[in-house]
């Protein structure tokens, strides 16, 4: 079985909705014949040329890999990617302010400076086949969530915390991924 990533360029960052709509009609055209743009050259995988996008083709057991190199390549060039595996879209901007941050999912995504956007989607993806998201600066410190909004962080030490609702997850994940810290101080939290 294989699995695609679609990779086009868009002035400024777009929604799943949109995405999802530019992948959809990139699908019921025809591939463009002749050379390949030149970003076809650091791309992994079976890679083909649709006028403005490019469609990434990989086998499911590489996606994992595969996948992180084409959001790299991807981000590196300016360029929006599309999962619709997953039903993500990896923007350009806006990021958060750590450098080499990650946001790693129960399921095998990992992504180098994810964006904002990025995060506060992914979180809604979490199920017993994800079970967990995480934004990490490594050597310093990371959030997690798992299903249930069981919220940990560490700084030093671990502490937990059960949060209300998904929306709650998402404003503490921003936060964090921002240098905002209102999180702890809103909940009551237990090492």
């Amino acid at each position: 079985m294989s699995v695609e990533l679609m990779v086009w360029d868009e002035p400024a960052p777009i929604s799943r909705d949109r995405a999802r709509a530019a992948y959809l009609e990139v699908k019921k055209t025809e591939p463009v014949s002749g050379e390949l743009p030149e970003i076809s050259k650091e791309l992994p995988g079976i890679v083909t040329a649709y006028d403005d996008h490019v469609l990434v083709t990989m086998d499911l057991d590489t996606m994992d890999e595969m996948s992180a190199q084409v959001f790299a390549t991807a981000r590196a060039h300016g360029l929006v990617c599309y999962d619709p595996q997953r039903d993500l879209v990896h923007n350009v901007a806006p990021l958060g302010v750590y450098a080499g941050m990650q946001l790693h999912t129960g399921d095998g995504l990992i992504v180098h400076d994810p964006d904002l956007g990025l995060v506060h989607d992914v979180l809604a993806t979490m199920s017993p086949q994800n079970p967990f998201t995480a934004l990490v600066t490594f050597g310093h410190h990371f959030i997690q969530v798992s299903p249930g909004f069981e919220l940990e962080y560490k700084e030093g030490s671990l502490v937990r915390t059960l949060v209300e609702d998904l929306e709650e997850v998402r404003r503490a994940f921003h936060e964090y991924a921002t240098g905002e810290r209102g999180f702890l101080t809103r909940h009551e939290w237990s090492t």
